[in-house]
């Protein structure tokens, strides 16, 4: 027994100097954030955005939408983006394998004919293609039907392979971008056309909001609490997290639901790993490991605004089959380049931004579960202050709180999406419910995802349970050309 009270006591000073170095790293994170914040929120209206768009030399943007059985979303996506404010873009849709009316709503609304056309063979491929469709009208549309690859990289990589612009543009099917999202993600691109390689958007909740023909209408609230937790989780990880890291040089993440690339770069390095279940953090991740070993400066940033809109999670069995993915998908990357991690090699992703992923995003859940039992038993041993438990309990509760409200707070000072004062209340509900019962599910989550990475467990891609929160009447009237 009493080498057990040893170690209970041992471990309890173990989670608290854990949790107060990630305090301290939270703490710093948020301030950098909130600095770029807010200086693109004054600096919106005077980014030369118009000049961007007249400018000749504006590169193309070559927009890559995966879709597997995404009939509820994609004519509204297609739709939303055909419509978006940007000079030259054309529009790639991969239908892989769908077996629902994806493909046919498309060839109905834009009359695509198929083309004998080549496909290149620049990144690899396991689905095989089978066609390849224009619209009739010469709106900007291509789409790309291909046999199911297992992944969504497979699917990417098909539309890589005929993408013809600059930029290459990757968004979900169900994603909506704000009318100038282009605009504001391409400037980074100009204003450092050597240097920058890659450029995240922030993306937030669709749920709840009224959309038509592809474009936002009115930011609501969705209904049920755990579409709102997702709204805080999504705030606290886009404008404080991504974008502090982007300021520190370390971003590890550029999201799927929407991120731009150079061509030419991501060619180079071999497209997507179609083994990945994560391809938006092994991209990136790849992009730190062989640009650094090149010597060669270049940068992967995020900005803060404009956004992509885009459908979460509505259930709590899809929410968990999506957090054990990530869970497995961050886990199976960092092992990948595990050589990356604390290696002054690779800089700010090597000595800091990868021993972060491991030691707080990757085996912060095991801490947490392990803490909280460790806790419970020494508290019944005796060998734990009753007193000091409650402290450090309240100090942990209280600066998690904190955070969410620091990210909240961030919003609601620089871009002010959620207008109603009901909204800010139940996004304040939302803020306590995520640290009483959710948090720990999430957290065991994230050790089924991590377990099964360890095993080698086996995942297909499969698009997720839709609700067309983000197409609403999008379905309905003409293509927007």
């Amino acid at each position: 027994m009493i080498p057990l009270r040893g170690f209970l006591a041992g471990f309890d000073h173990f989670v608290l100097v854990y949790f107060l170095v990630l305090s301290g790293l939270y703490l710093l994170l948020t301030v950098l954030a909130s600095i770029d914040v807010l200086r693109a929120a004054r600096s919106a209206g005077v980014d030369g955005q118009d000049d961007l768009f007249a400018h000749p030399l504006t590169p193309g943007i070559s927009v890559i939408v995966p879709a597997r059985n995404e009939a509820l979303s994609i004519l509204a996506c297609a739709r939303g983006v055909l419509s978006l404010r940007y000079p030259e873009l054309e529009l790639i849709i991969v239908d892989d394998g769908s077996t629902d009316d994806t493909f046919a709503l498309v060839e109905a609304a834009y009359s695509l004919v198929e083309v004998r056309r080549f496909v290149a063979g620049d990144v690899p491929v396991v689905g095989t293609v089978r066609s390849v469709h224009v619209a009739r009208t010469g709106t900007p549309v291509l789409v790309v039907r291909k046999d199911h690859g297992g992944t969504r990289a497979d699917a990417l990589n098909a539309g890589l392979n005929v993408a013809t612009k600059t930029i290459v543009c990757f968004l979900d099917a169900d994603s909506v971008l704000d009318e100038r999202a282009l605009l504001s993600a391409v400037k980074p691109f100009v204003d450092d056309p050597e240097g920058v390689v890659g450029v995240g958007g922030v993306v937030r909740v669709a749920n709840g909001c009224a959309f038509e023909a592809g474009r936002l209408v009115s930011p609501e609230m969705p209904s049920s609490w755990i579409e709102r937790i997702q709204i805080v989780e999504y705030l606290r990880s886009f404008l404080l997290g991504r974008t502090a890291w982007s300021k520190l040089g370390g971003l590890m993440i550029i999201s799927g639901a929407f991120g731009l690339f150079r061509l030419e770069t991501v060619i180079d390095v071999g497209g997507f790993d179609v083994d990945s279940i994560a391809e938006d953090f092994e991209l990136v991740a790849r992009l730190h490991h062989r640009l650094r070993a090149g010597h060669g400066k270049y940068r992967i940033v995020c900005i803060p605004e404009p956004a992509a809109w885009t459908e979460v999670p509505a259930t709590l069995g899809s929410l968990a089959s999506q957090r054990k993915r990530w869970a497995r998908g961050l886990a199976e990357t960092l092992f990948k380049y595990r050589r990356m991690t604390g290696n002054p090699r690779h800089g700010v992703v090597g000595i800091v931004a990868l021993p972060y992923y491991l030691a707080f995003e990757c085996l912060g859940a095991f801490v947490e579960l392990t803490g909280s039992l460790a806790l419970s038993l020494g508290l019944a041993l005796g060998v734990v202050d009753v007193q000091l438990a409650l402290l450090v309990a309240a100090v942990a509760f209280s600066y998690a709180m904190l955070l969410s409200v620091a990210a909240l707070a961030l919003e609601e000072f620089s871009f002010h999406r959620y207008p109603r004062t009901a909204d800010l209340a139940k996004t304040l509900g939302a803020v306590l419910l995520e640290n009483v019962g959710f948090r720990q599910l999430h957290a065991w989550w994230r050790v089924q995802g991590t377990i099964a990475a360890i095993r080698g467990n086996t995942h297909a891609w499969e698009s997720p349970e839709r609700t067309g929160s983000s197409a609403d009447s999008a379905r309905s009237g003409t293509p927007v050309s």
